[in-house]
């Protein structure tokens, strides 16, 4: 089951995170929070550069026969992944949380400054929270089954003394904290919008949409994260299973962002919209000289809508 969670996330996720990831560079008018989005997009862009390594592993049975390297920089990249998307779904509430509950100040708070300077603190802080990933022994094999883990079967002193101090670290730094951030920002924002009565249904609706992506995808699998690696828990091992199911479904998240933007603007709809139009009048071919002008007037239409 891992492996076909893993694929339909590649399969889903990859064409709308591209597709939106144009959108937001070349057919967007470039704002403070255009540039947070394309952060996002970027970061789950880099996920499916990694998924494929898990997909073949998972349909191996668990095999991994990549070497020590890559396995180190698969699951830096998975890991880093997860946390590089919490906290910039962080900034992003933080950004819409100052538009909505401050609007008179949004201008001198929200500048492209301030927007670049929380997406430098992502690419710079998470690479050095990847560090001990990178830096520690992954792969260790089994002599039943006759096979290669990489990540999935840790030595159990390694395991305590290593990496349930590390991930104890990142669950409070780089989801608990960003998590209490996002509940703050948007509960803010839905007491806001409730206050200014039903012409706000649809940014209300969207905002209780974005809650819940975010705690359905990403709380299960931190928390399931820490009791899995916690000798305190009694059924540690028997977690195991469950928490791989939910790492697994957690890269579920990456493909939800793009249909979240297309709900939350109507500038980015309308871009998808006429982007697919656009896409959809180059592929019809003409067979005659009246089809021919039709076509080339539609796709004079589209370009100039994008423009």
């Amino acid at each position: 089951l891992l492996p076909i969670i893993y694929l339909s996330t590649f399969c889903v996720g990859l064409p709308t995170n591209l597709l939106a990831l144009w959108i937001l560079m070349f057919r967007t008018k470039r704002r403070p929070s255009t540039t947070l989005l394309i952060n996002l997009t970027v970061i789950d862009c880099l996920l499916f550069l990694v998924l494929p390594f898990r997909i073949v592993y998972h349909f191996r049975g668990n095999h991994w026969e990549l070497g020590e390297p890559l396995c180190r920089i698969v699951m830096a990249m998975l890991y880093g992944n997860m946390y590089s998307s919490v906290w910039s779904l962080a900034f992003v509430a933080v950004d819409r949380y100052v538009a909505v509950v401050y609007p008179f100040g949004a201008k001198s708070l929200r500048s492209r400054r301030w927007s670049r300077g929380l997406t430098a603190t992502v690419w710079v802080v998470m690479p050095a929270a990847m560090l001990p990933l990178l830096l520690s022994r992954q792969t260790y094999p089994l002599d039943d089954p006759n096979i290669t883990t990489c990540h999935d079967a840790l030595p159990e002193s390694v395991q305590e003394n290593y990496f349930l101090p590390y991930f104890a670290t990142l669950f409070t730094t780089c989801f608990l904290l960003p998590f209490i951030i996002v509940m703050f920002c948007h509960s803010a924002i839905l007491r806001t919008l409730l206050a200014e009565g039903r012409k706000y249904c649809h940014a209300i609706r969207v905002t209780v949409l974005m809650i819940l992506v975010f705690v359905v995808s990403l709380l299960p699998c931190n928390v399931l994260l820490i009791l899995t690696y916690s000798d305190s828990w009694p059924d540690g091992e028997d977690l195991y299973v469950p928490y791989m199911m939910s790492l697994a479904t957690s890269t579920f998240n990456s493909c939800f962002h793009p249909y979240i933007f297309y709900f939350v603007s109507r500038d980015f709809r309308e871009r998808t919209r006429s982007a697919l139009c656009c896409l959809h009048d180059m592929e019809d071919k003409p067979s005659s000289q009246g089809t021919h002008t039709s076509s080339s007037a539609g796709q004079s239409h589209c370009f100039s809508t994008l423009v």
